[in-house]
């Protein structure tokens, strides 16, 4: 019997360089959603879709009758505390003049100094107890103040309404969604990614990117992978990071993104006994 004995193990190793090739739409890095923190109705609005606003721009302007009359309170109280301010310190000014007179006297008046010295403390408890209620009001007048600056809303960053859901005359509640500002100077590509091709990006990576609609190509980089797919479609989220040169660029737009990868595949073959 002849028997051959072979072996032969030949293990390679190589790259296989491949292009995927997705779509995406371009969104905003920085986008605000307007509301207010009070309840009151729409006064004035300065601005309308699609108009650009700058930093601190007001964009609309509210009045609230509760506002009025807490504002009027706070108003009231402050003024009444300055009221009796003025007049325990009058009448402070009184007994010390009372007092110089005595003095200028000089005559036995022991009752007349001890009930001065009385009036003067009861007069200096109580002119304490105004500044505090002065201090008070004070405060409260700067809250409303301060609210009142609330109830004109004003742009957080520069950038391009792109929704208003007010018109003058409507109610607005906190919580409830006025305008929406984007920020057009820093943009990004937002796109979904299948599962068996999530190994094939990784953040850092950079990418080709085309705008059809304007002819646009720029170099991009993945800015994150985010790790949670959707149950649905098993596709990831991928942000990337570009910029878009002084283009007329916005939001919403269709893209495309083109990832050079590399694929690494072992092959290994062997033959046993023939």
């Amino acid at each position: 019997m002849f028997k051959i004995i072979s072996i032969l193990f030949v293990t390679t190793l190589y790259l296989v360089a491949g292009d995927l090739s997705i779509t995406g739409t371009v969104v905003s890095d920085n986008q605000k959603m307007i509301g207010a923190r009070y309840m009151g109705y729409v006064k004035h609005i300065y601005f309308n879709l699609g108009d650009k606003v700058h930093r601190e721009d007001t964009l609309f302007e509210m009045e609230s009758a509760e506002f009025d009359i807490l504002k009027s309170q706070a108003d009231l109280a402050l003024e009444q505390a300055e009221i009796m301010v003025d007049m325990y310190r009058t009448r402070m000014e009184s007994i010390r003049r009372e007092k110089a007179l005595l003095r200028v006297r000089g005559k036995d008046n022991t009752m007349d100094w001890n009930n001065l010295d009385i009036s003067a403390e009861n007069i200096q408890a109580g002119l304490a107890a105004s500044r505090s209620l002065l201090e008070n009001a004070s405060t409260k007048v700067k809250q409303m103040a301060t609210i009142a600056n609330y109830l004109e809303i004003k742009a957080p960053n520069d950038g391009i309404i792109v929704q208003k859901q007010i018109r003058a005359g409507d109610l607005i509640v906190p919580g409830m969604l006025a305008m929406v500002l984007v920020d057009l100077d820093h943009l990004e590509i937002e796109a979904q990614i299948s599962e068996s091709d999530l190994q094939k990006v990784n953040a850092g990576d950079f990418v080709r990117i085309r705008i059809p609609s304007i002819k646009y190509r720029t170099r991009g980089r993945i800015k994150s992978v985010v790790p949670s797919a959707n149950p649905m479609t098993h596709t990831f989220t991928i942000r990337v990071k570009f910029k878009k040169e002084g283009h007329k660029i916005f939001p919403g737009m269709y893209a495309k993104i083109d990832i050079k990868y590399n694929d690494n595949v072992v092959s290994a073959s062997s033959s046993g006994n023939y």
